[in-house]
This record gives structure tokens, sequence and C-alpha cells, in this order.
């Protein structure tokens, strides 16, 4: 199985890069590519840029999407909505094809620091992920992360939230023994 995994932020210190590592690394996979939506930097969508053309990074987006077999997505939260670089990539992804997420099984995630963990952008996309064809077999809001996360470690050090989120996981994958 190859397993996808991504942050919906392009912060360089992305706490969302980390839970998706983290939850990636759960996952029994023959391959695991972390995507960093910093490479996918493209011209703001607009129409008439449409009409130029679909940039090359947006076909490369896309098809990765197409090759994995499965898919984790960690959200950030900006002002209760995506981020703006992951708005962009993924308007321009969906001009390519609406079916963006090609019906591959997939993990929604969301964190922030605060006590919602980032819970209004993961049900947007949990509502509307279906329309764009993804598989959604789970999602999990991770509140708090600075306080139920191992920076050093690399893990959620909660293990009430830890088993949560490998029950979660395991709804859609084969988890590591």
């Amino acid at each position: 199985m190859k397993l996808l995994a991504f942050a919906a932020s392009n912060s360089k210190k992305s706490i969302n890069k980390q839970l998706a590592t983290y939850a990636a690394s759960l996952v029994e996979a023959t391959e695991v590519e972390i995507l960093d939506i910093n490479d996918y930097e493209m011209p703001i969508y607009s129409p008439e840029r449409n009409e130029e053309g679909i940039p090359e990074l947006a076909t490369k987006f896309f098809n990765k999407i197409g090759e994995a077999d499965g898919i984790i997505i960690s959200f950030a939260e900006y002002n209760g909505s995506y981020s703006a670089a992951f708005k962009n990539i993924f308007d321009w992804v969906s001009r390519i094809d609406m079916k963006v997420y090609q019906n591959t099984p997939m993990v929604l995630l969301a964190s922030s620091p605060g006590g919602a963990g980032a819970a209004n952008v993961l049900a947007s996309a949990v509502g509307s992920a279906p329309y764009f064809a993804a598989d959604v077999k789970g999602s999990l809001s991770v509140p708090k992360f600075y306080d139920v996360f191992d920076l050093e470690a690399g893990k959620i050090k909660d293990e009430d939230l830890d088993a949560e989120l490998k029950k979660t996981l395991a709804e859609a994958f084969t988890l590591k023994a």
C-alpha cells in the first residue's frame, strides 16, 4: 500500500504536518510519502488564469493523489476555514477533475493549539469531501496540540487521544503491529 500524507498548511513549523506524519507512521504501508504543500505553490487561482492553462504543479499534485492507495490530511484552521495555501492548490486541482480525491480511502485530521482543535475546518472538510470523490473513512480533531503532543518524540502523549487516533486510522487502514 502506498500512503500519502500531508498538512493542509504551508507553515514551516506546521503542527498539522507533525500530526499527519505521526499518523502515517502508525499505518502499515509499503511506501509512505509526506508531502509539503510548499512544494506546490502556484499563482492564486482565478478564471482568467485558468484560461491560460493549468499549472504543471497542479497536475503533479493531482497525480500524487491518484497514485496513492490511502491518504491522511491534517487541516490547519485559519479564521475558521482552510488555509489559503491549501485552498489555492485545491482550486487548481479541481479544474483538472472535480473528483479531486479519486475515490481514495482517507482519514481527515485537524489540530490547533486551542481547545476547539480546528473542529470548524475539519467539519467543513468532512462535509464537502464526498462531493470531490473522497472516501472518508474517519476523522479526528486534536485539541490543545502542545499539551497532548510530545514534540521531541513526534507522537501523541495523551494515551486516550492516541488510542482514539489509532481507532480512527484503523477504520481505513491496517495499523502496524
